[in-house]
């Protein structure tokens, strides 16, 4: 199970160090609205999909508070079938949608769980709800 922090699951972008930094800044920043997931790690967690409305605590490397996103759109399609709109929207800079997916298979690779093209890929949209743990209002994390 992935960490709560209140009543919301945790969303870690990347992988911790400055990946994860440079992430959490993108979407402080209102240019990343978007992220990616392989399906499975959805089973291997015990987790379920998210919800369009679902909040969720935006973390940094020691699990703490650095902003709160809520889901806007849930998708889940082969790792071929990510449309351009999408990837645009993850704000990370890809020219095109074949430089997204080089990226994000050379990405998952190196953690050792490589894709294909048939892979199935969770496509969340999200936006910006508050930043830092003072945007919080009254510590209640379940709103």
């Amino acid at each position: 199970m992935w960490p709560r922090i209140g009543e919301l699951r945790t969303l870690a972008l990347g992988t911790p160090g400055e990946l994860r930094t440079t992430l959490n800044t993108l979407v402080l920043a209102g240019v990343k609205t978007a992220t990616a997931g392989r399906l499975a790690e959805y089973a291997e967690e015990g987790e379920e999909l998210e919800r369009v409305g679902e909040r969720l605590a935006l973390i940094d490397d020691d699990d703490a508070l650095v902003g709160v996103v809520e889901i806007t759109g849930v998708e889940v399609v082969r790792f071929t079938d990510v449309p351009w709109d999408f990837a645009r929207s993850e704000g990370e800079g890809d020219r095109s949608i074949e430089e997204w997916r080089a990226g994000h298979s050379a990405y998952w690779a190196r953690l050792g769980t490589p894709v294909d093209d048939d892979t199935p890929i969770v496509c969340l949209r999200l936006r910006l709800v508050s930043a830092g743990e003072g945007g919080v209002a009254g510590g209640d994390l379940g709103t």
